[in-house]
């Protein structure tokens, strides 16, 4: 039997935008989606390249950017939200 022949499919993510931002515990950033949501936003190149995370500017010019949502397809409830704070920025 082949197993590409009947490839299992994907569930493909919800689009969902970016409404905020907050820090982890190890400081990465963290995307809040308009779902309720969270989604680490890193900048870990070669792999992921988002070089707009590492500056207030470029993280606000991306608020309302949709991401790809898998918790939505999965039926997560929402995450914590904490609270982004001045030295946070």
């Amino acid at each position: 039997m082949n197993p590409t022949a009947n490839p299992v499919e994907q569930p493909i993510p919800v689009p969902q935008p970016i409404n905020g931002y907050h820090r982890d515990d190890e400081g990465h950033w963290v995307a809040q989606l308009a779902c309720g949501h969270n989604q680490h936003v890193r900048h870990d190149p070669p792999l992921v390249h988002r070089q707009w995370v590492k500056s207030t500017a470029g993280r606000e010019s991306m608020i309302g950017f949709e991401l790809g949502c898998k918790k939505c397809v999965e039926g997560a409830p929402a995450d914590d939200r904490p609270i982004l704070t001045e030295n946070d920025q």
